[in-house]
């Protein structure tokens, strides 16, 4: 791999094209429990924050099955442009409408769905945006959230070589981000200040329905689908692989395809033992864990890591994969850092070594497994492989990168190939 790399990580800049606004349906409330209680997560730094938005209003909708009411499916404005598409029953952590965007394709039918980063928060101070290790968009999601976030990934953007986008005509949807529970929670959670000087939070970890209520609308606009790539980099990476069987079982995709970039599932019988305990009890998920068919829930109750094979064998002919930087020290401070006495650099790296072992040694199981682990980049603390470029991302010992990798992912006609690159320890100084 190469060695330094400094650039400026344009997800964070207000740089880019203009979101045209799509908003259809209408805002409503969810029921859930609410508790004073904290929980424990997983993600990236979050750094970037909406305002509270509530748009027009569009109330033609359709009941699916699940009894959600959906949005009818729209006409493109254009094609090539972001268009915002409003949720109906879909909120934020602080109860604002929640969208979905959309960039529309001429002339394919097939799907990129790629879920926003943006860390996680289990407590006041995290929830609040107040710590480093906090959660996005906590005021909500902006009109213009696609300005910075068309820019995130070379996988949806077409402004890119075809070579480096295989999807570079596909319909594109981003689900944004802005529940602090890895697109993932069930759960409403008063805060309290410690220090007993702000008012209280109620925060939404609505992360699960959202996604739900998305994949409802998701299917009456896009009813058949040849192909699908499900992916995203850090909370969304997690939020990818959480949530694939449950888009898996809605959309009527013929093939589909997992790139999930930093937001590993280990097994819990290593050293994320702790924060799976964590997150079950903060964010509500054993309900959701007991949606998955027959006696899967608890099994992946029992050991989280256990949703990578049950995937794999569920869809046989799914081609899925987890990619992440062995030196990744972002997603690995939220997975150890407050649960060891032990929690330097090189500690919480240990830990995530020992834990990608146990990973490996599950996906090297299976032919529909796959992993790409390239060891260390300077850009965004060698977190999410995907993001910005794929500079930094070259395993030279076997003279492949991420790009090489996406394209043998979406290549039936080959086998899927694992790829880990050795120690290099001249890098990360």
């Amino acid at each position: 791999m190469v060695g330094s790399l400094a650039l400026p990580l344009v997800l964070l800049t207000g740089c880019g094209d203009t979101s045209d606004t799509t908003v259809a349906g209408t805002e409503s409330e969810t029921a859930g429990p609410t508790s004073e209680t904290s929980g424990d997560p997983t993600g990236e730094t979050g750094t970037e924050t909406g305002t509270e938005t509530e748009g027009d209003t569009d109330t033609d909708t359709d009941s699916d099955t699940d009894g959600f009411d959906t949005p009818d499916p729209i006409v493109p404005p254009s094609y090539g442009d972001w268009h915002r598409v409003d949720i109906p029953g879909a909120v934020c952590s602080n109860g604002t409408q929640y969208p979905i965007f959309i960039n529309f394709s001429e002339t394919s039918q097939n799907v990129v769905v790629m879920f926003e980063p943006g860390g996680a928060c289990w407590d006041y101070d995290g929830c609040a945006g107040k710590t480093a290790l906090g959660a996005a968009n906590p005021n909500g999601i902006a009109d213009n959230h696609m300005v910075q976030n068309s820019f995130l990934s070379p996988l949806i953007r077409r402004d890119v070589p075809v070579e480096d986008n295989p999807m570079i005509d596909w319909n594109f949807v981003f689900i944004p981000y802005c529940t602090g529970d890895v697109h993932t929670g069930n759960n409403v959670v008063t805060y309290i200040d410690p220090n007993g000087a702000e008012p209280d939070i109620e925060f939404h970890h609505n992360g699960h329905d959202n996604v739900q209520r998305a994949a409802a609308f998701l299917n009456v606009q896009f009813p058949d689908i040849p192909r699908m790539m499900v992916t995203g980099c850090s909370a969304g990476g997690a939020g990818a692989i959480i949530n694939y069987h449950f888009l898996r079982e809605r959309l009527n995709a013929d093939k589909s395809y997992l790139l999930n970039d930093s937001g590993p599932i280990f097994p819990s019988d290593g050293w994320s033992a702790p924060l799976h305990s964590m997150i079950r009890s903060s964010w509500d998920v054993d309900p959701i864990l007991n949606k998955l068919p027959g006696d899967l829930g608890p099994q992946v109750m029992d050991d989280f890591g256990a949703l990578n094979g049950l995937l794999a064998d569920m869809y046989p002919d799914d081609r899925l994969s987890t990619v992440f930087f062995q030196r990744d020290y972002n997603y690995s401070r939220y997975s150890y850092e407050n649960f060891y006495a032990e929690n330097d650099k090189e500690s919480i790296l240990s830990y995530w070594a020992d834990d990608t072992d146990l990973m490996a040694s599950t996906y090297d199981q299976y032919d529909n497994l796959a992993y790409y682990l390239p060891y260390w980049r300077e850009l965004n603390t060698s977190h999410c492989v995907s993001i910005v470029t794929y500079l930094g991302t070259e395993i030279e010992e076997e003279a492949i990168d991420l790009r090489n990798f996406v394209d043998v992912l979406l290549d039936d006609n080959t086998p899927l190939t694992s790829h880990r690159e050795s120690v290099q320890p001249n890098e990360d100084q």
